[in-house]
């Protein structure tokens, strides 16, 4: 996966074989309404700021045009369906994928039949505090993210954080599983230690780090353990 400056440009050609993941890096810059529904503009309309309605529009059309380059239909063709937490899904196709994005930057991952979730977060050392991180890791996280070095800890809570909102994304089921319900690593390799939920999530889901850029974090949930992650350069 590698550093920021290891996304590659993605070739023409472009094809998403069964146990491959795909995700993509873009800066959400420009927006148009051209590619949306109807009902995603009438959500865009309800963001209060500017700022938020266009990295909202940015990101549903860069969705649009990747899951229909997968697709090989028109962006505009694409129907989503959504759970009853939320979680986007195409009828009647094998391609999953989620997204994520934080400040201009957003990421897109790609696979097929098995469930995937993603988060990308902006390292903000003021809101890396103690008290959050006790009411929302677990005992585990919170002891691990202690033992490190001060210096180190803003950006091992935000690690800890994109795995977890990964993992819940991937899941399916919302904030319906309490983030202090399971246990991930707060350095490297990524990896989920242990659940309340489900004693086999352990072996089913597999973490794995992303480099989305200077100042960010970001983290890959996946369900089982995909062959090959490649990572693009949405241009």
């Amino acid at each position: 996966m590698g550093d920021a400056e290891h996304w590659r440009t993605a070739p023409k050609d472009l094809s998403l074989a069964e146990n491959i993941v795909h995700v993509w890096r873009a800066e959400l810059a420009n927006p148009s309404l051209e590619l949306l529904s109807p009902d995603e503009r009438e959500r865009a309309a309800q963001f209060h700021f500017d700022k938020d309605r266009n990295r909202y529009v940015g990101a549903r059309a860069i969705l649009r045009q990747l899951a229909g380059r997968y697709e090989n239909v028109s962006p505009t063709e694409l129907r989503f369906t959504y759970n009853a937490f939320g979680k986007p899904a195409l009828d009647a196709s094998s391609l999953r994928f989620n997204t994520s994005h934080s400040a201009n930057f957003a990421l897109f991952a790609f696979t097929r039949t098995r469930n995937i979730g993603v988060d990308i977060e902006r390292i903000r050392p003021d809101f890396a505090t103690r008290e959050i991180a006790a009411r929302f890791f677990s005992e585990t996280e919170v002891a691990a993210l202690r033992a490190l070095p001060e210096p180190a800890q803003s950006a091992a809570f935000f690690a800890c954080w994109t795995r977890k909102e990964a993992l819940i994304k991937a899941h399916g089921s919302g904030l319906s599983l309490s983030l202090r319900k399971f246990a991930v690593s707060v350095d490297t390799p990524a990896r989920l230690l242990r659940t309340d939920f489900d004693p086999e999530a352990v072996r089913q889901w597999t973490l794995h780090e992303l480099f989305p850029g200077e100042g960010f974090v970001a983290a890959l949930a996946v369900e089982g353990s995909p062959e090959r992650i490649d990572c693009w350069r949405w241009e």
